[in-house]
């Protein structure tokens, strides 16, 4: 008997990401490749495609598919669309579940990556069982994705839970949306690097840090350096976790949430992250959340991206309202 599994596509700047995932989360098989966003959406198409096909190919005998989730950057799913995304150069609106509805005569459902990430945590990840909590990708930028009450919170224009552009300081660092002084610029890899600039500037100490370029440089090359006791490491981790943890305590404030599910190459560090986190959130928490909000470093690997979009998939066909 053929077993039953969703289509998951995970759209990133750079990789796309897609797999065959049980009801259960196994990933019977999965495939990678570049995304080039920089090229017109119809080549990516034509490439997903031959990916799918490719993939559907090996397991025809066995599987029977039942729908597709895509989670993708700036996904819509009031509309449907991709929307005015900053890393694909596809144009202001890509109508993407109508197209690929077309093209696999399946159904479809979308989120925004992060907001399909969160759902994946709730369904196959570290919060299993949690009807109440946020979900924080830390990566390149910072990501979030809210759910209340068992349902991801959407919002009246597709675009709930932005805590990435929530303000730190109204005169701050530049941030790629437009804005000053975004959280993502100081809380997110990116974010993080700048800050160790900054530090490096107005420190003496030695480190080696010092000797690696801006572009060059990593989350993991600042945990590595942390890990092993350098001063401008330990501090960039620390006010890192001042700024995130303070408006982790303002998001606390709006949703009471259970936990806080952390992902993404900045959380790979660790308590040398958390513990600063915890410290500055408890600090500014009003009082009567103190000492009930958890912080969870997520299980999830890049590998696992897929299982979002297939927890997006599942929940639709068992007709999870999303609000």
């Amino acid at each position: 008997m053929a077993q039953e599994v969703v289509l998951a596509i995970d759209i990133g700047g750079s990789l796309t990401k897609v797999g065959l995932v049980t009801r259960e989360g196994n990933i019977i098989d999965k495939t990678i490749f570049k995304t080039n966003a920089q090229n017109p959406f119809p080549s990516f198409m034509e490439k997903l495609k031959l990916e799918v096909e490719t993939l559907i190919l090996k397991w025809a005998v066995d599987i029977q598919i039942r729908s597709i989730g895509v989670g993708a950057p700036n996904a819509n799913p009031h509309t449907g669309q991709i929307e005015n995304p900053p890393n694909l150069k596809w144009g202001k609106a890509t109508p993407i579940a109508k197209i690929i509805n077309q093209t696999f005569n399946l159904p479809v459902s979308i989120a925004n990556d992060a907001n399909a990430a969160a759902l994946g945590e709730m369904v196959f990840g570290a919060a299993k069982g949690m009807k109440n909590f946020v979900a924080l990708t830390l990566g390149t930028g910072l990501g979030s994705g809210i759910i209340v009450n068992g349902k991801l919170l959407i919002g009246e224009h597709g675009a709930a839970g932005e805590i990435g552009h929530v303000n730190v300081y109204p005169n701050g660092r530049e941030c790629n949306c437009g804005l000053q002084g975004c959280l993502e610029t100081y809380a997110s890899v990116t974010g993080i690097k700048r800050t160790v600039f900054e530090l490096m500037a107005d420190m003496r100490e030695d480190s080696p840090l010092r000797s690696i370029s801006f572009e060059d440089m990593t989350g993991t090359d600042i945990s590595e350096a942390a890990l092993k006791g350098d001063q401008i490491a330990l501090n960039a981790f620390e006010k890192t976790g001042e700024v995130l943890g303070s408006k982790m305590a303002d998001t606390v404030a709006h949703l009471d949430p259970e936990a806080f599910i952390l992902s993404g190459g900045l959380s790979k560090a660790g308590d040398i992250l958390l513990q600063p986190i915890k410290t500055h959130m408890e600090k500014y928490l009003f009082n009567a959340y103190k000492g009930k909000i958890k912080v969870l470093l997520s299980t999830a690997t890049s590998a696992d991206a897929v299982l979002g979009p297939a927890a997006l998939a599942w929940l639709e066909l068992e007709n999870t309202t999303l609000e």
